[in-house]
């Protein structure tokens, strides 16, 4: 089959590999229709990782089961699927507590909690930007879609990992209708987390980031942009919360985060947060942070710390919540919001493009070209 296949610092291709197999009985082959270039993937993509060369990219991934292992009972071949990214047993008893991001079973280091699709340390398993999916744990892990999974698939494989880990976002932060809400980073997470805020009916959310043109969907849902290469960030909140910062705030960036002048500041979002929400606010952090950093800009992350502001923090009593997004405690709920016109997360979507394109698509996503906000990838097409 044809996958993206990861050879090193900014350089993929579209490759012969092995085609995959069931391999246990739980497991199902699923002909991938639809699936995305996370900006998760540019951390791995930019050689900031240890992802493995050779390996096959993609986490967020919809499509039709075409095989199934004989113990699958569930699932059945035809039906279309969307797959969390997170790869998980149900079983665990992380799983049983909903904590699916840190599956127990998955990942066959004993140092490691949680599995992904082609993700670096989150266990063997191949991607999904390819032809076909092996997917462990079928029953489990395929969320069925509705009958209105083949016109809706740019909605719906939002809900594999961005649309869920915008929610979580929030969830982490705390968020309740009528609250206040700032979020850092206008990518696609970031997108999400200021349209779950908005679903959660916050009274106002408002967006930092420079790039023009994700600040301008921002903006499509009803979001205050704040441009920070041109004011203040932490002034304008507080100028629209009469001085009292956001009730929440989301940071939607990670370790990348950087000045528009392109310099790195792994620590910059996350300081800003604690100056922009208010005493006793809540934080939540699904930007991406690793233990190590194989290049950094920074010298003090290269063993994954950062210079934080851990006074400001604690003298104000603000609460921060972390972590990978348990897919499967959301992806139900956005579904149905999705098939009953509640939620249309393919809003960001600006490029749909055959697999053969991926490689200049993550050129373009890379540079964060103007335009270039969210990728979706047609392996079937």
């Amino acid at each position: 089959m044809k996958a993206v296949v990861y050879n090193g610092p900014r350089s993929v291709s579209i490759q012969d590999v092995p085609d995959p197999k069931i391999e246990r009985p739980t497991d199902a082959l699923v002909k991938v229709t639809t699936t995305n270039i996370c900006g998760s993937d540019l951390h791995m993509y930019e050689g900031r990782t240890d992802f493995e060369k050779g390996r096959v990219f993609g986490h967020e991934n919809l499509g039709e089961v075409v095989e199934i292992g004989n113990a699958v009972d569930r699932i059945k071949v035809g039906d279309m699927v969307c797959l969390p990214f997170n790869v998980s047993c149900g079983f665990c008893r992380n799983c049983e507590k909903g904590l699916t991001a840190f599956c127990l079973t998955t990942n066959p280091d004993p140092k490691m909690a949680g599995a992904a699709y082609g993700f670096a340390d989150m266990g063997p398993y191949q991607g999904g930007q390819a032809q076909y999916l092996r997917v462990p744990y079928a029953d489990f892990n395929c969320l069925r879609l509705p009958e209105d999974a083949r016109e809706k698939q740019d909605d719906y494989v939002m809900v594999a990992d961005i649309f869920p880990t915008g929610w979580h976002a929030t969830q982490l932060a705390c968020v309740q209708p009528g609250d206040t809400v700032v979020i850092y980073g206008s990518g696609p997470v970031g997108l999400m987390a200021a349209y779950s805020a908005t679903l959660k009916e916050a009274s106002k959310v408002m967006v930092v980031d420079f790039h023009p043109d994700r600040l301008k969907l921002a903006e499509s849902i009803g979001a205050i942009p704040i441009d920070f290469s041109k004011e203040d960030p932490i002034e304008r909140v507080l100028q629209l919360t009469n001085g009292r910062g956001a009730d929440r705030g989301c940071e939607c960036v990670g370790y990348q985060a950087h000045d528009p002048q392109g310099r790195e500041h792994p620590n910059m979002t996350m300081n800003n947060l604690v100056r922009s929400v208010k005493f006793t606010g809540g934080i939540g952090v699904v930007g991406v942070y690793v233990p190590n950093d194989p290049a950094p800009q920074d010298p003090l992350y290269k063993q994954g710390e950062i210079a934080f502001d851990w006074g400001l923090l604690w003298f104000k009593g603000q609460s921060i919540g972390t972590g990978q997004c348990n897919v499967k405690d959301y992806n139900r709920h956005l579904r149905d919001l999705i098939h009953l016109g509640k939620a249309k997360p393919s809003f960001i979507v600006s490029h749909r493009l055959p697999l053969e394109q991926a490689p200049d698509a993550y050129q373009h996503f890379d540079a964060r070209d103007n335009g270039w906000t969210k990728v979706v990838l047609k392996p079937a097409a």
